[in-house]
C-alpha cells in the first residue's frame, strides 16, 4: 500500500517508520529544511521509551516532581513514573533515522498546498496548521502560545516549578546542563505576563522560541485520509504537551490501519473522556488554587500522561 505523510514531526516519523516495516511504501513531505522541533520542553513520560527505545540515549535529566506555585499554597504533584527530559529536535531526528533506515522516502523543503496524489491513504502530521485539516473543511483548533527560552547554568533538580497564570502557567526546568524557563498562555497575554515574571525575579533568557500550541479532537471520519498528532489538536489541556499523546495515537491508528474509520471510532473512545475530564479537573484546580487555596491537599500523586491504559 503507497502512504503519503504530510509532516515530518515525531509522529509523522513515528507512523512512517512503523508502516515501513509492514511493508508500505512511504513518502513524507516536509516543508522546513531540516527536521526538528526546537520549540518544545522535551519533557516526557517513561512511556517515551516504550516507543522509541532508541531514545535511551537522549535523556539529559529526570523529575520525580512538579511543584505549582499559587500565590498562596504550593502544590506537590508527584508522578507515577519519572518524567524524562530530552531534546525534541533529537528525538526528531532519531525518529527519521529509524524511518529512513526501513525504507521510508523523506522529502524535505516540500510544502504540500493539497492532498497529494497517487497514493491509496494519507495522514495529515503537518502541525497546529495543519494543510491536510484545512484541504478536509474542518474547523479550526483553539490556540495558546508557548514561548520557552534558556539560563546557561548547571542544574540536575529532580523537580520542575510552575507559576499558574491566566489561560495557563509559567515554568521552570533543570535540563542538566542549562536551565529552561516559558510560559504557556492565551495569545495575547503569554509575552506581557512572561517578562513580567522574568523582570521581578532578574531573569534574562537566550534562545528565545515560540509556537503555537493547539488543543482539540479533530479526526475526519474519512476513509482514506486522517490527522494525528498537533494537526488533530491531541495536546494535555493542562500542560500543552503532545508527544507521548500523538505516539499513543500512532499506535491506535497503526492498530487499525487502513481503516481510518475504526481508528477515529477507537480514538474518541481513549481521547475524549479524557479531555473533558482533565479540562474540568484543571479548571477546578486554578479556581481553588486563586481563590480557596485552603481547599487543596500539598501533595498530589498523577498518572503523568493521564492514560493508564497501554495501546
Amino acid at each position: 500500500m503507497k502512504v503519503a505523510i504530510v509532516g515530518a514531526g515525531i509522529s509523522g516519523l513515528y507512523l512512517a517508520w512503523k508502516l515501513s516495516k509492514r511493508g508500505c511504501e512511504v513518502i513524507v513531505f516536509e516543508k522546513k529544511e531540516k527536521i526538528g522541533k526546537k520549540t518544545c520542553s522535551g519533557l516526557f513520560s517513561e512511556r517515551i521509551l516504550e516507543f522509541i527505545p532508541q531514545s535511551q540515549k537522549l535523556i539529559q535529566n529526570q523529575i520525580e516532581r512538579a511543584l505549582i506555585r499559587f500565590p498562596k499554597k504550593t502544590l506537590t504533584i508527584r508522578f507515577s513514573g519519572k518524567l524524562l527530559i530530552m531534546s525534541h529536535f533529537e528525538l526528531d531526528n532519531l525518529a527519521a533515522e529509524l524511518a529512513e533506515n526501513s525504507g521510508v522516502k523523506i522529502i524535505l523543503n516540500h510544502p504540500v498546498s493539497s492532498l497529494p496524489k497517487g497514493v491509496e491513504r494519507i495522514i495529515g502530521c503537518d502541525g497546529p496548521n495543519s494543510t491536510v485539516r484545512k484541504s478536509l473543511g474542518l474547523s479550526e483548533p483553539k490556540y495558546r502560545l508557548a514561548i520557552q527560552g534558556f539560563i546557561k547554568k548547571e542544574d540536575r533538580s529532580d523537580f520542575v516549578e510552575t507559576w499558574p497564570v491566566k489561560g495557563g502557567f509559567i515554568w521552570r526546568i533543570p535540563r542538566g546542563k542549562e536551565v529552561e524557563y516559558g510560559i504557556i498562555g492565551d495569545q495575547k497575554g503569554a509575552k506581557l505576563l512572561l517578562d513580567d515574571f522574568l523582570q521581578k525575579n532578574s531573569l534574562k533568557l537566550e534562545g528565545l522560541e515560540s509556537a503555537l500550541v493547539p488543543q482539540g479532537f479533530l479526526i475526519p471520519a474519512n476513509p482514506k485520509v486522517t490527522l494525528c498528532g498537533d494537526a488533530a489538536g491531541l495536546t494535555k489541556p493542562w500542560s500543552g504537551g503532545g508527544v507521548v499523546w500523538s505516539l499513543i495515537a500512532a499506535e491506535i491508528l497503526l492498530k487499525n490501519f487502513p481503516d481510518f474509520l475504526k481508528y477515529q471510532k477507537e480514538m474518541k473512545k481513549t481521547f475524549l473522556p479524557k479531555i473533558i475530564f482533565s479540562k474540568i479537573v484543571t479548571k477546578t484546580v486554578y479556581i481553588l488554587g486563586f481563590n480557596f487555596p485552603w481547599f487543596l491537599p500539598k501533595n498530589i500523586k498523577i498518572e503523568s500522561d493521564f492514560l493508564s491504559r497501554r495501546i
